[in-house]
């Protein structure tokens, strides 16, 4: 993955932002979207989207407010959207084609070792100030503590669906197109860090409860 140089610890990516408003334009139309910027104090980004990085309160402000504007479960599609979305655009501009490649060349294990390495040494690109933290294996593990997505949230499920979108799109195309993300803890939970874990093949993963599973699969 290639990089333009880092950021202060407290910035992300501006994917953060900018995919977030693809996804509620697509789903919701202008109006909704608008109301949600507002709600987040972001107005200014409806007429022209951050191109460089972006702080990560206003990360965490877009996403606050895109729950407080919308259903669970509108709210759980339109940031799973986004992720897929920066999964998108990752691979069309950020992750060059031979590495693309020759991770579909490996074995799935390998591939997925590799990929996970590779996105760790990009982590401060989308934690920020968070710490990430990768735990090889099957299903593989990650785990964001201080995630900007829930800060100052809390929920009875997990809320990363973002990142769970991110994690889904690079692993069904660069690993194996049966990998499953999901998120399996989760701070707005109460738990010390959000966990993510990807798996391939016939293994199942665990969510948090049914009623992630089926905010994930909305």
């Amino acid at each position: 993955m290639s990089t333009h140089g880092k950021a202060p610890p407290s910035h992300v990516g501006p994917n953060a932002i900018t995919q977030v408003i693809a996804a509620l334009r697509h789903r919701h139309g202008e109006p909704v979207c608008a109301k949600v910027l507002a709600q987040a104090s972001l107005v200014r980004y409806a007429a022209e989207a951050p191109s460089a990085m972006v702080h990560e309160d206003e990360v965490g402000a877009l996403q606050r407010a895109v729950r407080a504007e919308l259903p669970p479960g509108d709210a759980a599609a339109v940031l799973r959207e986004a992720g897929l979305r920066t999964g998108d655009y990752l691979l069309a501009h950020r992750i060059p084609r031979f590495a693309q490649a020759g991770l579909r060349l490996l074995p799935a294990p390998l591939a997925a070792r590799a990929l996970i390495g590779a996105i760790g040494g990009h982590a401060w690109t989308f934690a920020g100030s968070g710490t990430f933290r990768a735990m090889p294996g099957h299903p593989l593990a990650v785990e964001i503590a201080g995630c900007p997505l829930v800060a100052g949230q809390s929920s009875h499920v997990p809320l990363c669906d973002m990142y769970v979108g991110v994690f889904q799109r690079l692993f069904e195309v660069l690993v194996s197109p049966r990998a499953q993300a999901v998120e399996t803890a989760c701070a707005a939970m109460g738990a010390p860090a959000c966990r993510f874990e990807m798996s391939w093949g016939t293994q199942p993963v665990p969510v948090a409860d049914s009623a992630a599973r089926d905010a994930l699969a909305g």
